[in-house]
């Protein structure tokens, strides 16, 4: 559950992997998909939408990728897969089957983070919410 970063609307992924967008407070469902794509998001965990169909890889089913979480600068994403693997990629990532980092994990006991060391991306490194993998 995300909201836009004026509070205006809420989006949602059903476990029948569908997006919804709503408005807050009326709880109307949002459906003119030009609104839609103008709204910019506070957060963004959501694994469906046209913003992030770049991570579902050419033979992934609906349900292999768990979870998502944009960084706090907005430039990254990273996801947890049923495989047990952690991806970044770039957000937004429109376009199908990129290239993607594959992390190693560190994680700390005494915050609630954790640090993402990627490679090729020598220089790469950034810190999310903990994702529930």
């Amino acid at each position: 559950m995300d909201f836009s970063a004026d509070s205006s609307y809420l989006q949602v992924s059903t476990g029948s992997y569908k997006r919804q967008v709503y408005e807050v407070p009326s709880g109307k469902q949002l459906v003119d998909q030009a609104v839609i794509d103008r709204i910019t998001w506070a957060t963004w965990t959501s694994v469906l939408g046209d913003e992030v169909i770049g991570i579902w890889s050419r033979h992934a089913e609906k349900a292999d990728v768990n979870c998502a979480c944009v960084s706090h600068s907005g430039i990254n994403l990273v996801t947890g897969d049923d495989f047990g693997m952690v991806k970044l990629f770039d957000f937004p990532c429109p376009e199908k089957f990129v290239r993607t980092c594959f992390c190693m994990v560190t994680t700390t006991s005494t915050v609630d983070i954790m640090v993402l060391s990627c490679f090729p991306r020598r220089h790469m490194m950034e810190i999310f919410p903990s994702l529930n993998l």
